[in-house]
């Protein structure tokens, strides 16, 4: 069945999985949007087949969930390819083709089969049907500098080379301050030992990038990233049950870097 372009349906394989992978991670809309770049409605369209979601959003779903990507991926990709044409009618059997002369000889007749025969079989290989190969997942940061603003560095490869670069710690938690070279952002890490609803922040002069979780919100630790050249100067923060504490560098010389 055909779908207005750009959707889905709620029955899809692609949209039942993505269904299932939401399930397993014990997200609400509203955690899934705080966790990736993408709302709270464009979740509840992407879940109920309303739209079909961007390959990111896939992505970052499954390490949410985490899921292996690869056939998810096969379902987003045949998704996406072309319904195949509508196969022609068959000419009636045992009549030659019209344009055929009956003088052809024996040995034209054989090379035009065995012609006809390999057409068909490359045709029949590259049809928009047939199952693509799953592409791997990169590993390359998808944003830098200030693409990257308003972005969570778990959904743009921002923290595969994130350092700590400032650190306040409690025996109830700990507040970070974490910068991307690789991205050239920075944005605040909470950790807690006891579930709270906490407000995670990160600031450069006047820009204030925040993101708020539930105490029901096992996997929401990070504040949205903020375009910095350098990670001197900004404060990373965290409200955590009323309190807010802040990391940040202060004096001229470098920090040791703490990964």
């Amino acid at each position: 069945m055909r779908h207005p372009q750009g959707s889905t349906a709620p029955d899809e394989p692609l949209v039942v999985r993505l269904r299932e992978l939401k399930d397993r991670t014990g997200l609400s809309l509203a955690a899934l949007a705080a966790r990736t770049p993408y709302s709270k409605s464009a979740w509840h369209r992407y879940l109920s087949g309303g739209k079909r979601p961007p390959l990111p959003a896939v992505e970052a779903l499954c390490r949410l969930a985490d899921a292996d990507p690869a056939a998810i991926l096969a379902l987003w990709e045949a998704a996406d390819a072309p319904a195949p044409p509508d196969p022609p009618d068959e000419a009636p059997r045992g009549r030659r083709p019209s344009w055929l002369p009956l003088w052809l000889p024996v040995s034209a007749l054989a090379l035009f089969g065995a012609a006809t025969a390999v057409a068909a079989a490359v045709a029949l290989s590259g049809r928009p049907g047939s199952a693509p190969a799953a592409r791997p997942l990169t590993s390359v940061p998808r944003c830098h500098g200030t693409s990257c603003q308003g972005v969570l560095p778990d959904a743009s490869f921002c923290a595969r080379d994130a350092q700590t670069r400032s650190e306040v710690t409690d025996p109830a938690y700990a507040v970070r301050l974490r910068y991307s070279p690789s991205c050239g952002t920075a944005w605040s890490e909470v950790r807690m030992r006891v579930r709270h609803a906490r407000e995670v922040s990160v600031r450069a002069g006047e820009n204030v990038l925040t993101a708020s979780y539930p105490a029901d919100d096992t996997t929401g630790t990070n504040s949205p990233m903020l375009p910095v050249t350098s990670p001197r100067g900004v404060a990373a923060c965290a409200e955590v049950d009323g309190e807010v504490v802040c990391a940040g560098l202060e004096g001229d010389g470098p920090p040791g870097d703490r990964d």
